[in-house]
C-alpha cells in the first residue's frame, strides 16, 4: 500500500511549477505573436494614410477630418465585445489615428500654453500625441494664431462644469470668422504645489482665474491669510511660485512635476468631478455625423417675451439645448448676447427650419459650427 501510494503521489512542487511555467510561457509566446500581427496591420494601416495624403493633396482636402474621426472611433465602440472598454479602446485608437495622420503630414495645433496645462491635455487626448503642438501664450493668441492660418486648429476652454463660462473665450468667438469643429470634455484636478513646507508659510497663490475659482472654497478654508493673484495660465503660475519664497501655485499634477514642484495638497478643488469643456476651433465647417452638437450667438431687442419667443422656435420642433448663456456686447451698453449649445446639425431639417425661423426673430444670429459631440466624463 504504502510503494504503490508512492508512485501515485503528485509531483513534487519544482515539476509542478515547472508545469505552471510553461502555461505562462505559452501565454506569452501568444501575445508576442499577436503583437507582431498588430504591428505589421499598423503598418500596413499607416501605408493607406500615405494613399490617402496623396489622394488629399490632389484634391487639396484639410489633412484633419473630424467628421470622419468621430465615425471611426463610434463604428469600433460599436463593435467592440469586450473585454476593453470603450473609453480604453478610443485611447488606443485616437494614438492609432494620430500616428497614421503624422505618416500623412504634421498637424499643427495651438492651445493655451506652456506645455503641461490642462489645455495642453485636453489638446493630447483628443488629438493624441502624434502632433505638432504649438503652445500660445493667452486665449486670445490662440484665435489669433487660427485665424493667420500659422495652425489650422485651435483648442480653447470655453465652460467649466463650476465655474461656468470662459469669458474670454466667449468675448472672441463673438468676433471671430472661425468655425467651431469639435469639443473636449477634459476631468481637472487642481494641485497646490509650493516649495514651501507648510500652509502657514505661504503668502501668495498664482493660478488662471478659472483655476483659482474653482478651488475658492478650499484656499479661503485653508489659507486664509494668502493672496491670490491672476496669471495668464497654470503653468505661468507655477513658473512664479517655483522662483518666489512664501510662494504657491495651483494646477496640475503635470505642470508640478515639470517645474519640480513638491504637492502641498492634492484635488483641492471645491466640485469633486470638477470639468472643463474646451473647443476645437477650425476654418472649416464640418459635415453631418448623425451624432452632433451645434453652437449659436444671437441678440435680441428689448421687448417683452424676445426670448421665450426664440427659444420657442427650438422648443416647437424638439430641439434639445444643452446650455445657454449671456454675455454683454462691449460696443452696445446694456445690450446681450445669448450662447446657445443644442443637439443636431443646421443641416438637419428641423435645427435648419429653426435656425431660418430665428434669424427672422433676432436682430442678428451667428452659427459658430454644428461639430462631432464630443465624450461627456460621468459624475456622481
Amino acid at each position: 500500500m504504502n510503494s504503490t501510494s508512492k508512485k501515485t503521489q503528485a509531483p513534487a512542487g519544482p515539476e509542478h511549477s515547472n508545469g505552471s511555467n510553461n502555461g505562462l510561457d505559452q501565454v506569452r509566446q501568444n501575445i508576442d505573436r499577436i503583437d507582431r500581427e498588430i504591428l505589421k496591420l499598423l503598418n500596413q494601416r499607416a501605408a493607406q494614410a500615405q494613399d490617402i495624403a496623396r489622394h488629399k493633396a490632389a484634391e487639396d482636402q484639410p489633412l484633419f477630418v473630424p467628421e470622419r474621426e468621430a465615425a471611426i472611433l463610434d463604428a469600433l465602440c460599436q463593435e467592440n465585445q469586450g473585454p476593453l472598454e470603450s473609453p480604453a479602446l478610443r485611447h488606443i485608437f485616437r494614438e492609432v489615428i494620430s500616428a497614421c495622420r503624422q505618416v500623412q503630414r504634421p498637424l499643427r495645433v495651438a492651445f493655451l500654453g506652456p506645455e503641461q496645462t490642462f489645455s495642453h491635455q485636453a489638446a493630447l487626448s483628443h488629438f493624441g500625441g502624434s502632433c505638432d503642438f504649438a503652445p500660445q501664450g493667452s486665449i486670445a493668441e490662440v484665435f489669433e494664431e487660427v485665424e493667420a492660418g500659422r495652425s489650422p486648429l485651435g483648442v480653447v476652454p470655453v465652460e467649466n462644469s463650476s465655474q461656468g463660462g470662459v469669458t474670454e473665450t466667449l468675448d472672441r468667438l463673438m468676433e471671430t470668422h472661425l468655425t467651431v469643429c469639435g469639443e473636449i470634455y477634459a476631468r481637472v484636478g487642481h494641485m497646490l504645489m509650493s516649495r514651501e513646507a507648510e500652509l502657514s508659510a505661504v503668502k501668495r497663490v498664482y493660478s488662471h482665474p478659472q483655476a483659482l475659482g474653482q478651488c475658492q472654497g478650499w484656499l479661503r478654508r485653508k489659507l486664509p491669510q494668502a493672496e491670490l493673484v491672476d496669471t495668464a495660465s497654470t503653468a505661468a503660475a507655477a513658473e512664479r511660485a517655483a522662483g518666489e519664497a512664501g510662494s504657491a501655485a495651483v494646477g496640475s499634477r503635470l505642470t508640478a512635476q515639470h517645474n519640480d514642484l513638491p504637492i502641498l495638497a492634492a484635488d483641492i478643488q471645491d466640485v469633486a468631478f470638477n470639468t472643463t469643456r474646451f473647443l476645437v476651433l477650425g476654418q472649416r465647417a464640418c459635415p453631418p455625423t448623425g451624432r452632433d452638437k451645434t453652437s449659436l450667438i444671437f441678440g435680441l431687442s428689448h421687448r417683452p417675451g424676445s426670448l421665450s419667443r426664440a427659444l420657442d422656435h427650438l422648443a416647437t420642433r424638439g430641439i434639445n439645448l444643452t446650455h445657454i448663456q449671456s454675455r454683454p456686447i462691449k460696443q452696445r451698453p446694456w445690450e446681450y448676447a445669448f450662447f446657445v449649445d443644442c443637439i443636431g446639425h443646421r443641416q438637419d431639417t428641423e435645427l435648419g427650419q429653426a435656425i431660418e425661423a430665428l434669424t427672422g426673430e433676432v436682430e442678428y444670429l451667428k452659427v459658430l459650427g454644428s461639430y462631432p459631440q464630443g465624450q461627456p466624463l460621468p459624475g456622481k
